[in-house]
């Protein structure tokens, strides 16, 4: 069997801003962490600009953009005001979330079927502007094909399920997965997965043949007040590619 092409490595480095944020100054700085991760293994960086900005602020995006070279995917709601800052600073992706002021994280995939024509009308604009745009669901046929029809040019899935999930739950949604990646490719979509995935969890989902991205956050950073952020994500990127290597 042929290898499997090379799986990248997004990183969200939102909480390195939350930890900013809960004291105020300019520590830890997310644009140093983000220059780590990609000394450490990572191909691109993941931020979500909430409209209460929470975490990550306008001048975190705009100096991300100009001072890492690195993909930057950019997560937000499909409203007019998160639209027109992406037109605006022309991130090289960008990931449409569902956004709830009370969730403490993001909750779940966006119901693409019920959005109604504004959700068509940001992705147009967006891709319109040679952003790549990416659209977080589940790993449900109907969704995917639904992104498909108003013009996105890949998924995410949401694994949150899957991560929190017991040993022994986890093959049944790992193959729910496996499913909604292959309904994407068959749709001409380029399939990413993420939320919550850690050590434990990252092989089932490295090992997909038509999953070609993870976005790992809140894990890495966690994580990293143990071992370091270079270590965290170094051990990431072995884990990913020790599975993604392995014999099928």
């Amino acid at each position: 069997m042929p290898k499997l092409t090379p799986l990248l490595l997004s990183i969200n480095v939102d909480h390195v801003a939350t930890l900013r944020n809960a004291r105020g100054g300019r520590f830890p700085d997310p644009i140093a962490a983000a220059q780590i991760c990609l000394g450490a293994g990572a191909e691109g960086i993941t931020m979500h600009l909430r409209e209460d900005r929470r975490h990550i602020r306008d001048q975190d995006v705009e100096r991300m953009k100009a001072e890492v070279p690195a993909l930057l995917n950019l997560e937000m709601a499909a409203t007019e005001e998160m639209v027109g800052i992406a037109l605006r600073l022309r991130p090289e992706a960008v990931c449409l979330v569902p956004e709830k002021r009370q969730e403490l994280t993001t909750e779940g995939g966006l119901d693409v079927l019920n959005a109604g024509p504004a959700l068509g009308e940001a992705v147009r604009r967006l891709t319109g502007a040679g952003i790549r745009t990416s659209i977080f669901v589940e790993a449900d046929p109907a969704q995917i094909e639904g992104a498909a029809r108003i013009g996105a040019n890949c998924v995410e899935l949401h694994t949150g399920a899957y991560a929190d999930a017991s040993a022994a739950q986890r093959p049944a949604l790992l193959a729910r997965l496996a499913a909604g990646a292959r309904a994407a490719a068959g749709q001409g979509l380029a399939c990413h997965a993420g939320h919550g995935l850690d050590f434990g969890c990252i092989g089932g989902i490295a090992a997909l043949p038509d999953v070609s991205e993870v976005s790992i956050g809140h894990f890495l950073i966690s994580q990293s007040l143990f071992e370091g952020l270079p270590s965290a994500v170094r051990r990431m990127r072995s884990l990913i590619d020790e599975a993604r290597n392995a014999p099928c």
